[in-house]
């Protein structure tokens, strides 16, 4: 078979809206038949059904005259029925477009889906059905705002404005409420550099949700990659183009979470919806016994070694830059889109291919670095330029902060870049995205109350989700009328999203992390779409939210915590000043004995440059005394307008942290760069 990765301005599979009509086109090696099934403008009455013809090379399609754009359809397979062999065709299975990209209502889980051959009914009134779509002009190109180094504002859009007061109701939950000018107006004022979308395309409820009560409330449970969901995107592709736009404007790029890892097929009890009644065999990879592999945990995995998968997937990228303009991608269990053969190669076709894409070539490209396959553990393994989740980073910086022993070095390791990870064949820059929480885990305030996960809500008896979640509750296990336990918190919440904002290359902050939203302890929220996960604006704490914000505006000012090369104490070209200096709290250099202190938990970062910067962190529960290096002709100040009395020349409180700038004194004459 050829390779399949055209570089075409339009994908050559779906329903083609042209003048005269539509052509219908997939994809399929083993079908011996193809349909596609015309509806009424309701989608519920099935009007004709019109074989597809063989192209050759697995193609099969049609051109239909008189239709137009706003006609419903859905796709229809014939040939062997053999689960055990991994063949489920059925033509009584309606079948989703894998090329739709707007669909009719959203998915709804329905046990019949999932009947075998002979066994059921027709499934085209428990489907949706693909909304043939003439796309719009694309968006005039331009460059992705979002730079390395900048702040990642991850959002679950539908949980992110359901509470929202100043939302009008009828937009909340949707991607269009993100341009709401207020919403616009929180993101600016935390220095955010783009927003990453929790999955906005089509998902379907895992099977076991639906007898419990519960609904997938993340949407990684895709059925198929393009169309958006219903529920968060009522107007379609140019509701999503349309909020870019405004963001854009404000100066805020649109990264998206997708999902091509699996769907939500799920295992061999799953249901029939898409990929698997058009060639299982082909689009989702198997064991050498013909089972299904599960790389991912969900009971299936797409086979992204396949050169159709690698075209959709490229085709589904180019889409949403083309017509939506987004700045680019996080790509959920990454190792997935580079596994060939089952095993992971950093320049498997797909990543290569994405990486030299015309039109992709420039995006933000985001990897989560594992998967629960063989090997499946690959931080600091992808090429260039993709960014990587840093769970290092997060677990690190959380010992640290829990009171672990002997955490100073590591902490410096993950403020300075983590080069152990990403300094590998020679690179100059760090890759990581530093993070101390996000959606799936503990939210940033249940880590300082919660010492144990809390999940019974999610209907498996507290199984689910994580057990170590390197958390510490501050002496009382959740909810404290305690004033000493809150102040506590509060200091710890603090002290850790100042330790993120001072830490070298990109970060990432989960909505609502910055003014201390809680899931009450379920750190697997998954199926919570309740006001379990669902942001409470009323009733957010706004001083820790200003102190976030206070906390960016200094990111903003201060190059070096932006800067994406690693910290190596060394003077950067052009400059006498070395970049970092380590020091204890007397001023003097940390020496081996030092960093080798299991019972050291503060430590002093010098930053170098035209004004110095000093990061003082005190992880110790005791006050003390700090010193800092001194200059003739400068000072140190308070680098952040906390309206907090800050003053080193006394004790400095336990579980804190504080930023310092290095001033010129009035009237001196030397120069900013220390005299020289």
């Amino acid at each position: 078979m050829k390779s399949a990765m055209p570089a075409a301005d339009r994908p050559r599979f779906g329903g083609l809206v042209s003048e005269g009509g539509i052509r219908f086109a997939a994809w399929s090696q083993a079908a011996r038949r193809l349909w596609v099934s015309i509806f009424d403008e309701q989608g519920k009455r099935e009007i004709e059904r019109l074989e597809l013809q063989p192209q050759g090379e697995g193609v099969h399609a049609l051109f239909v005259a008189g239709l137009g754009p706003g006609t419903r359809y859905g796709f229809r397979a014939d040939g062997d029925y053999a689960p055990e062999r991994g063949l489920w065709f059925d033509p009584a299975k309606l079948l989703t477009d894998p090329y739709a990209v707007e669909i009719d209502r959203s998915y709804t889980y329905d046990w019949r889906l999932a009947q075998r051959r002979g066994e059921g009914a027709d499934t085209a009134q428990l489907m949706p059905k693909a909304i043939a779509a003439a796309l719009p002009k694309p968006v005039q190109a331009a460059p992705p705002l979002f730079q390395p180094g900048g702040l990642i504002y991850e959002i679950p859009v539908r949980a992110f404005t359901m509470l929202h007061p100043d939302v009008p109701e009828k937009l909340r939950g949707t991607i269009a409420a993100l341009a709401h000018p207020l919403v616009v107006e929180h993101l600016k004022k935390l220095g955010v550099g783009a927003v990453e979308l929790m999955p906005v395309t089509a998902s379907i409820d895992e099977r076991h949700l639906p007898p419990l009560g519960l609904r997938n409330a993340w949407g990684y449970n895709p059925v198929t990659f393009m169309a958006l969901d219903p529920r968060l995107a009522p107007g379609g592709i140019m509701e999503l183009r349309n909020t870019v736009a405004v963001l854009r404007q404000a100066g805020i790029g649109v990264i998206l979470d997708l999902v091509f890892n699996h769907t939500g097929e799920s295992d061999r009890l799953g249901p029939t919806l898409s990929l698997r009644g058009l060639d299982n065999h082909a689009y989702y990879r198997h064991t050498s016994d013909g089972r299904l592999a599960n790389d991912t945990g969900t009971g299936n995995t797409v086979a992204c070694d396949h050169p159709v998968v690698q075209e959709m997937v490229l085709d589904t990228l180019r889409h949403f830059v083309r017509d939506a303009g987004v700045d680019g991608f996080r790509f959920d269990l990454a190792p997935i889109l580079g596994r060939v053969d089952g095993t992971f190669d950093a320049e498997a076709p797909l990543l290569r291919a994405t990486r030299d894409d015309a039109l992709l070539a420039d995006r933000v490209l985001v990897a989560e670095p594992w998967d629960i396959g063989p090997d499946g553990y690959q931080l600091g393994n992808f090429p260039p330029p993709f960014l990587e989740w840093n769970d290092k980073y997060r677990d690190d910086v959380r010992r640290f902060w829990r009171g672990d022993a002997g955490m100073v070095g590591a902490l410096a390791t993950r403020l300075a870049g983590s080069s152990d990870v990403f300094a590998a064949n020679g690179q100059g820059a760090s890759r990581s995205v530093n993070f101390i929480a996000a959606h799936d885990g503990m939210t940033l305030a249940d880590i300082v109350r919660y010492e144990h996960k809390h999940n019974k809500a999610n209907g498996e008896q507290n199984r689910d989700g994580h057990d170590e979640n390197l958390s510490w509750n501050n002496g009382v296990e959740g909810d404290a009328d305690d004033p000493a336990v809150a102040a506590a918190r509060l200091n710890d919440q603090r002290a850790l999203l100042a330790t993120l904002f001072a830490s070298r290359g990109t970060i990432m902050l989960t909505a609502g992390d910055e003014f201390g939203r809680t899931q009450q302890g379920n750190n697997n929220a998954y199926a919570q779409d309740n006001a379990i996960t669902w942001l409470d604006w009323a009733g957010r704490d706004q001083p820790l939210e200003l102190y976030t914000a206070q906390l960016a505006a200094l990111r903003r000012t201060v190059p070096a915590f932006s800067d994406t090369s690693f910290l190596t104490g060394q003077p950067p070209a052009g400059s006498e000043i070395p970049d970092v200096a380590w020091l204890t709290e007397t001023g003097a250099p940390l020496d081996e004995q030092s960093w080798q202190d299991p019972q050291r938990h503060r430590l002093v970062m010098i930053l170098g440059g035209a004004s110095r910067l000093a990061v003082i962190i005190n992880g110790d529960r005791r006050a003390c005394m700090v010193t800092l290096p001194e200059r003739e002709g400068f000072f140190w100040a308070p680098a952040l307008e906390t309206g907090d009395a800050v003053d080193i020349s006394r004790p400095v409180s336990g579980r804190t942290v504080i930023f310092m700038i290095e001033r010129a004194q009035a009237g001196t004459r030397e120069k900013r760069n220390g005299g020289k």
